[in-house]
């Protein structure tokens, strides 16, 4: 049981930087290119290579070369799903506050 905790918790604690959940996000729409990455998270090639290094090797990522060009998709769909859930938690929570500004006005 602690293993599978540390496990998750090892899971939780690579998501939880911002520019990596920000590269999940973009990689839950499908396959993209390193060129596509960085332009679209601003990151330098350099970060952005520390980052998909931390994500392939972790299990969340999968790399593949074409000639020049390095892919990326997620290991397992379920991480978009995992996504998706965390954004809906994410909703429900400002619904929350917003009902409760609201309320107290």
């Amino acid at each position: 049981m602690r293993d599978m905790i540390k496990m998750q918790a090892e899971i939780c604690r690579i998501l939880s930087n911002p520019a990596r959940f920000h590269v999940i996000k973009l990689l839950c729409d499908g396959e993209r290119n390193a060129a596509e990455l960085l332009k679209e998270t601003g990151l330098s090639k350099a970060n952005l290579s520390q980052h998909m290094s931390v994500l392939v090797h972790n299990g969340i990522a999968v790399s593949r070369r074409d000639g020049k060009a390095v892919y990326y998709r997620l290991e397992d769909r379920k991480i978009s799903k995992a996504c998706t859930i965390m954004q809906e938690v994410v909703i429900d929570g400002i619904k929350r506050k917003t009902s409760i500004i609201n309320r107290a006005m």
